[in-house]
């Protein structure tokens, strides 16, 4: 699976950005689907996960009630909005494929990954 991310960019404190993730390959429908994020000079963290199904999401409550997640199989695409928007949310966005079908924040079980877009918000 490739994994390509888009829709990044600067924001202003309290706008909204919908991120997309492209997905190639016939089974995409079958992984469990991540966002997770990177602020500079800080580690990797979860930002929300989604089932093969579309059905059971998470959320980290660093954005609950502000990010949701969903994904459109037919279209092989995953999407995170994100509303409210903070300067801490500045980071490089990455969308990820989890092959073991666990709605997991943890990434080690996430096995493809995208390139990344970057989010700004502006203070």
């Amino acid at each position: 699976v490739q994994l390509q991310a888009s829709g990044g960019g600067l924001v202003q404190t309290g706008g909204s950005l919908r991120l997309s993730c492209a997905a190639s390959g016939r089974t995409f429908s079958t992984y469990v689907m991540g966002w997770f994020r990177q602020a500079p000079g800080k580690e990797r963290e979860f930002v929300a996960a989604i089932s093969a199904n579309g059905i059971i999401t998470s959320c980290a409550d660093s954005v609950k009630g502000r990010g949701t997640i969903s994904r459109d199989n037919a279209k092989n695409m995953v999407y995170l909005q994100m509303n409210s928007l903070k300067p801490e949310d500045t980071a490089v966005y990455y969308c990820a494929a989890n092959a073991a079908k666990v709605v997991t924040s943890t990434s080690g079980w996430y096995v493809y990954w995208g390139q990344g877009t970057l989010v700004t918000v502006s203070s």
